[in-house]
């Protein structure tokens, strides 16, 4: 398969994200679990890595407004193409877009002002150490966006910005990221894990 950018699509309707969205395994799966949902509970969430949207699109199939933003203009095109597309779908997951609103710029610029309860970051994972290729996608979102080298300093505004917890989607046996305090909790996936920062109340 090739590898070209050109083959990118953002769909939400069809592929993986479809199905998972009809089959999927809900507030059980890791994801919904890492981000606090549980209990009833449906926190309001920024996805500050938004990719091609797949990890929000759960979360708001969820119940949950999801804010996402990418600052990658061919990727912030995918995602708007994609958005529209499954909003003229109507029905079920048209109701699902609409709890998704797209925000084109840098994260590390927009959180401070938007004060959600969760910061979800999926920074560009480091290269594995085995030999395995990634995913075609993967890597064709890889020649798009880079590498990401900044992603501590998006976790340290993530960080000061949510009200309640920071969720970083990490692949499960790469090292931590560099510089960060010392995660709460984990949970764990078959290839990717979640460190969860929990957020200390605040005095005021």
């Amino acid at each position: 398969m090739t590898t070209s950018t050109r083959d990118l699509v953002c769909d939400f309707v069809g592929g993986a994200v479809g199905h998972r969205f009809r089959f999927g395994g809900g507030r059980g799966q890791a994801l919904p679990k890492a981000v606090g949902m549980k209990n009833g509970i449906t926190p309001t969430i920024v996805d500050a890595t938004a990719g091609l949207g797949g990890d929000a699109f759960l979360l708001a199939s969820l119940g949950a407004e999801v804010t996402l933003i990418e600052r990658s203009p061919h990727m912030h095109k995918l995602l708007e193409d994609g958005l529209k597309r499954a909003l003229d779908e109507n029905g079920d997951i048209a109701d699902v877009i609409k709890r998704m609103t797209l925000i084109k710029g840098d994260a590390i610029d927009l959180l401070p002002d938007l004060k959600p309860q969760v910061v979800l970051v999926d920074p560009m994972h480091p290269p594995r150490k085995k030999s395995a290729l990634v995913k075609s996608e993967m890597r064709q979102i890889r020649d798009v966006v880079g590498e990401d080298p900044d992603s501590t300093q998006l976790m340290l505004a993530a960080l000061k910005s949510a009200q309640n917890r920071v969720v970083l989607k990490w692949p499960r046996r790469a090292d931590p990221l560099k510089g960060l305090p010392a995660y709460s909790h984990q949970i764990l996936g078959k290839s990717t894990r979640y460190d969860v920062f929990m957020i200390p109340p605040s005095d005021s």
